[in-house]
């Protein structure tokens, strides 16, 4: 018997450094496998949205480097800054000894990419499209970070609020919306941009779902033709009716249109609805009051 034991203690602190050192994988949004050797220890953020999923993920910790605007959460804002997504800073990257370096996707240049890769660091694409993608995209990055709970249970409570949402607001009246993301030239998004995805889950309709790119331009002519019953934008901070709405006070030179008539223009915190991470939720949350606002409104004006 003291045999057998001896055998098994042998086995054990032989396989125990072998799981201390083992590998990790997840599938980037670009559809590549990322495998490191370990749980990744330094990593760089090159996007606000991804510094919000890394310290969600339960990474914050191993944030050594991230890009300008990473301001949540407030320790976030004492990473050290790595540049910005239109110039990095790739002396400082490197610098930073990196063993894991996540990407936007689109939103850091094809140039700039190149040369991150000739770090050979391993690079995670992130750029989610629908409101899951954020859950999905906690737990693989969990993984990489060899933080699974933390990122299961930050996953599992974003989940739960979108479903709340979902239930509250998904089958009601159907609010027809434009959503101006920029006013010179008059930007929009189609229906494979998440923001459409929230505008659906309110129980509201994206009158340009069906254009692309994913951010048309639109002209004015256009938004009046469709006749939107909202106008939604983003800024700095919600609506407020003892502030000026940036962007949306143009409208009003069309008292006719059904959003300016009934008083369906809405500013929504822009931090809490372009950054795909787990604070769109809360974004959701104030556009559905929104609509749900704009919808008692055209039930009155009919």
């Amino acid at each position: 018997m003291r045999t057998v034991v001896i055998v098994l203690a042998l086995l054990a602190a032989t396989l125990l450094p072998c799981a201390a050192h083992a590998t990790v994988t997840a599938i980037d949004d670009a559809g590549n496998t990322v495998t490191l050797p370990a749980p990744a220890q330094r990593v760089v953020s090159l996007a606000p949205h991804v510094t919000e999923l890394l310290y969600a993920a339960g990474g914050g910790v191993k944030v050594v480097g991230a890009v300008a605007y990473s301001d949540y959460p407030p320790e976030a804002q004492k990473v050290p800054r790595v540049g910005d997504n239109r110039a990095l800073d790739l002396e400082r990257i490197a610098a930073l000894k990196p063993d894991l370096i996540v990407v936007w996707r689109h939103g850091n240049a094809q140039q700039q990419l190149d040369r991150l890769r000739a770090l050979h660091v391993p690079l995670f694409f992130s750029e989610p499209h629908k409101l899951d993608d954020v859950a999905t995209s906690l737990t693989r990055l969990g993984v990489l970070l060899g933080t699974e709970d933390a990122a299961q249970a930050a996953a599992n409570a974003y989940r739960r609020d979108i479903a709340q949402l979902h239930a509250r607001y998904a089958q009601r009246a159907s609010v027809s919306v434009f959503y101006e993301v920029w006013d010179q030239p008059l930007m929009t998004i189609n229906g494979s941009h998440m923001i459409s995805d929230v505008i659906a889950l309110c129980g509201g309709r994206n009158v340009f779902a069906a254009l692309e790119p994913l951010v048309p331009t639109v002209s004015t002519e256009a938004v009046l033709a469709a006749n939107p019953d909202a106008i939604v934008t983003a800024s700095q901070g919600a609506t407020s009716p003892d502030r000026p709405l940036p962007g949306l006070e143009r409208w009003r030179a069309w008292p006719a249109l059904a959003a300016v008539a009934r008083g369906n223009l809405f500013a929504i915190d822009g931090d809490l609805l372009t950054r795909p991470a787990p604070r769109i939720a809360q974004g959701a949350a104030q556009l559905c009051e929104d609509l749900d606002l704009a919808r008692s409104r055209n039930a009155v004006a009919h």
